[in-house]
Order: structure tokens, then sequence, then C-alpha cells
């Protein structure tokens, strides 16, 4: 066993990657305070081919050395738009058709392993602050609430983590139905 060479991975180029088939998802990250978490965000929105991410509220936006950090480029790849307002940013996903999904565990949360995808909708998950979910101003406004199941004492993940482990999810429903991705 060997670790690949960087020519062995087979990167696309950030132009690629602009042409390139997404996911029909858009990441809203909704006040979050880490840039280091705003960073890994992008790194995973990369990753996973997500097709832009929000930024809302006092979510930091790129450039910023912090972000750099752990996004690794990734802001400059993956499109990115900023809302001052999670509220409007929820307008325009709904005015736009997108199936509007908080990232949160409610008393109406599906369980992220029983949900099913309907590949012609597109989608909106919304990941809330670090320490206090998602605001309860939005919850009106969610179509759905996801929950990733969790055995431990915590019942809490990392907002990085937490977006990791949804949008693999997402990835993996969608590739098994189009193999174009």
């Amino acid at each position: 066993m060997r670790k690949l060479e960087m020519p062995e991975l087979n990167r696309i180029s950030i132009d690629e990657f602009k042409n390139s088939e997404k996911i029909p998802v858009i990441v809203v990250l909704d006040n979050i305070r880490s840039m280091n978490n705003v960073g890994s965000v992008f790194r995973t929105s990369d990753a996973f081919r997500v097709d832009k991410i929000l930024l809302c509220g006092i979510t930091a936006k790129p450039p910023h050395r912090d972000i750099n950090k752990t996004a690794l480029g990734a802001d400059k790849s993956v499109d990115w738009e900023y809302h001052e307002s999670i509220l409007e940013a929820i307008k325009a996903l709904k005015k736009d058709n997108f199936k509007i999904i908080g990232i949160e565990q409610t008393n109406e949360s599906v369980d992220l392993n029983s949900f099913t995808i309907d590949n012609k909708k597109k989608f909106a998950l919304i990941f809330g602050n670090e320490a206090f979910g998602l605001s309860d101003e939005i919850l009106p406004e969610l179509d759905l609430s996801l929950e990733i199941p969790q055995f431990g004492t915590k019942h809490s993940l990392n907002i990085s983590v937490c977006a990791g482990v949804v949008l693999w999810e997402f990835l993996k429903k969608f590739k098994i139905q189009d193999s174009k991705l």
C-alpha cells in the first residue's frame, strides 16, 4: 500500500468544477461563528459537488485567512452568496422551488437514514449556529427537518462534521440515481 501522488488523484481544475454537473443542493449557513467551520463547509461542498453556498447573518465571507485555512481554495471553486437575512434567503429559495430542509433536532425531525430523495427536486439544507442551532424564527419556513441519528451522550455534532455527514448522504442518494456525477 502507498499513498497516491497528486497526479494520480485526477483532480479537476476550478474551471472544470464550475462547468461540472452538481447535485441540486444549496447549503445555507446561518449565523455560523467559526470561520474554520465556514471554510470546512466550503471544502466539503467542493468534494461533494454542491451547487452553491449561501452565507447568512453573522457568517463570515471569503476572502479571509481563517476561512482559507480550512477551505484550501474551495471558496474559489464553490459559488457563494451573502444574505444578511436568512428569512429573505429562504423566501428567494422558495420562489425558485427549492425544498427547504433544516438540519435540526425537532419534535418532527425525520431520521437522515430514512429520508428518500426525489431526484426531480432541488434542496436547500440549512445549518445553524454552533451553540444554538437553527433560529426559532425559521422553523415555520421549513418543509422538513432532518436529524442525524446519534447514540452517545452529547447528541450534537460540530457543524462542519454535521454538514459532511448530511452532504455525503445526499451525494450518495443522488449518485445512485444519476450516473453523470
